[in-house]
């Protein structure tokens, strides 16, 4: 997050710390398993091993662009409104709850992940957060797919841009209120597979991921999956938002998919012993399609082993992995993972350059200690 950005939050929407001071997130963040990078929290990839497909609600990385709200369900409506509606409605959360619902296995992944990478791998720096690979979690969703209530209000056939609506306090951006986080959807997607999640790994969404209800738009950028939705405009006319025109962009186009990426379920600098093999444990996932094939590297790129698939993912969630490793002596390595999608996208050595660090994709160079 850029340090010359400030929240519109009062302190009743901060939660007050163990040791004093004030945190932007609600959930316990214990060093062993997050980093903080100010309002946000990356899950370290350590703290995923011996875990099953899901990321636990306790464990999923936080982006948040100001603080997280507590909002009360009881109140609460998602009002739908706009040119495009033929009949526009709110729905209170009780609503929610008694339409027919969908679940769905999908990665939330920050546009960012991975952006340190562009400093400390291809020597340039960008700006934002610098997260390593852990902006991304995959959770089972339950909700209504947004589709429902588009029809029960009425979408109609010329409709163009559906605009979800957060509410988070208001953010500031160099002195600029840019308004509540908000980023339109093409209509074709969101009639196609968005939901508007109320549930999290079987339970309701805890606060930080959007309680009482959220998008999930599968495959494409977190920003896409709004938190906290309370409010959703259709139009039959573009509808822009900083967060399509201003940021979240790679030149003349909004970001929409996600890229390949591979992470080692390793902390930075594992040590390991030498003369003996080692089961290296990981994951994989697209934006684009299903992961078919995953592969690792321990000499720089000179040879690469396929690992194993242990579990597989649908398209939209990751892939788990595994492969055996002999170090033949003591010293530094650099472990490599790359991974391809049955649309035939992979990883590159190297991630174009762009200021804000969006979509790395490149193979992660992941170091470790060899010790005798």
């Amino acid at each position: 997050m850029d340090t010359s950005r400030q929240a519109l939050c009062t302190l009743g929407d901060i939660t007050p710390l163990a040791g004093g001071g004030m945190s932007p997130i609600v959930k316990p963040l214990p060093p062993e398993l997050f980093v903080v990078h100010g309002s946000c929290a990356e899950t370290r990839w350590e703290a995923m091993r011996g875990l099953g497909y899901h990321v636990p609600n306790d464990r999923f990385f936080v982006r948040n662009h100001t603080c997280t709200p507590l909002i009360d369900a009881s109140t609460w409506r998602l009002r739908l409104h706009g040119s495009g509606l033929r009949a526009p409605r709110s729905f209170t959360y009780e609503d929610l709850l008694a339409l027919p619902s969908t679940t769905v296995d999908c990665a939330i992944e920050c546009a960012g992940n991975g952006r340190s990478f562009f400093a400390s791998q291809q020597g340039r720096r960008a700006s934002g957060t610098p997260w390593r690979l852990g902006g991304i979690g995959v959770a089972r969703w339950r909700g209504v797919p947004l589709s429902t209530l588009l029809d029960l209000a009425g979408i109609s056939g010329d409709a163009v841009d559906v605009l979800p609506t957060g509410l988070d306090p208001e953010y500031v951006d160099n002195g600029v209120n840019l308004g509540h986080v908000r980023r339109p959807i093409p209509v074709a997607k969101a009639l196609d597979d968005v939901l508007v999640a109320y549930e999290m790994n079987g339970e309701p969404l805890p606060p930080d991921h959007g309680f009482p209800a959220r998008l999930v738009v599968p495959g494409w950028i977190g920003i896409a999956s709004i938190k906290w939705l309370g409010d959703i405009e259709v139009s039959t006319a573009p509808l822009p938002s900083p967060w399509s025109t201003e940021t979240y962009r790679l030149g003349s186009e909004p970001l929409t998919t996600q890229v390949v990426k591979s992470a080692f379920e390793l902390p930075w600098n594992a040590t390991f012993q030498s003369g003996r093999a080692h089961v290296l444990y990981g994951r994989s996932w697209s934006g684009t399609g299903r992961i078919v094939r995953v592969e690792v590297s321990a000499d720089h790129g000179r040879s690469w082993r396929p690992a194993r698939i242990r579990q597989d993912g649908p398209a939209g969630g990751w892939t788990l992995w595994d492969v055996e490793w002999s170090p033949p002596e003591a010293g530094t390595y650099a472990l490599n993972a790359r991974a391809v999608d049955d649309t035939g996208a992979g990883q590159p050595l190297r991630t174009p350059y762009n200021t804000m660090g969006y979509l790395f994709g490149g193979i992660v160079d992941h170091p470790v200690t060899v010790v005798p």
